[in-house]
């Protein structure tokens, strides 16, 4: 049997027995085990009672959280003209067109969001075996493929937080750092799981939100009971 380190085996003992608990006790424990030598990323994990394989059971959106997830977002724009003059000056970290196509095509991706003007859905659109598995594929339905470049360039730089089921109707997602305060932190997490919720698919049947867990980067998780997590307690 392999030998469990003093920290595993403390986070291990503090979590026993812990399953269901709020939202402040979850992040209570979730912080008080963060205690790596780096500042850890709060994670939280919803399973939901969707198949996403059915396209009116698919979850997908985006939220700004209150408190911003504590991640340097680096920013990639596709736009000419005025439109790449106003990404920069918004804070994107990378603005091009054919540019910035044959750069990803030559397997550089060196950003965490891809925005693009409609008139360059052309040339992106050629790039989607390359950013659609790694999530990064602009899209008009959450707001990465329009005209207002500055303003979805703010949004990704100020925490905004882009969600989508995966094929087991698992959604998951960074909501803070673990260095954050407790209250910013459920702050934080509420406001994930209500965009969540209100991102519940007309095809969806049965109970909707099945399981929610926080956990941080090198931690155990919890589980947190949903009633209170939605507001319903």
């Amino acid at each position: 049997m392999a030998k469990v380190g003093k920290r595993t085996a403390a986070a291990r003992e503090a979590f026993a027995g812990k399953e269901n608990v709020t939202v402040s006790e979850a992040v209570a424990l979730v912080k008080g085990n963060a205690t790596a030598k780096f500042d850890e990323t709060v994670e939280i994990s919803m399973v939901l009672g969707i198949d996403p394989r059915h396209a009116d059971q698919m979850v997908r959106g985006t939220v700004t959280l209150p408190n911003g997830t504590g991640k340097t977002v680096r920013v990639a724009v596709f736009a000419r003209g005025d439109k790449a003059d106003e990404a920069k000056a918004a804070g994107a970290d990378i603005v091009g067109a054919e540019d910035l196509m044959e750069t990803i095509q030559g397997g550089t991706i060196d950003f965490d969001r891809c925005i693009a003007t409609p008139d360059m859905m052309g040339i992106v659109g050629r790039l989607g075996k390359v950013l659609g598995p790694r999530n990064l594929m602009p899209n008009p339905r959450v707001g990465t493929v329009t005209p207002d470049v500055k303003a979805a360039v703010e949004a990704a730089k100020g925490g905004e937080v882009q969600f989508k089921a995966e094929k087991a109707g698992v959604v998951h997602a960074g909501i803070g750092k673990a260095s954050f305060g407790a209250q910013q932190i459920e702050e934080n997490v509420k406001a994930f799981v209500d965009a969540v919720s209100k991102a519940k698919p007309t095809g969806a049947k049965g109970t909707y939100m099945k399981k929610i867990s926080l956990t941080s980067t090198m931690g155990p998780g919890v589980s947190v009971a949903v009633d209170d997590a939605t507001g319903n307690a």
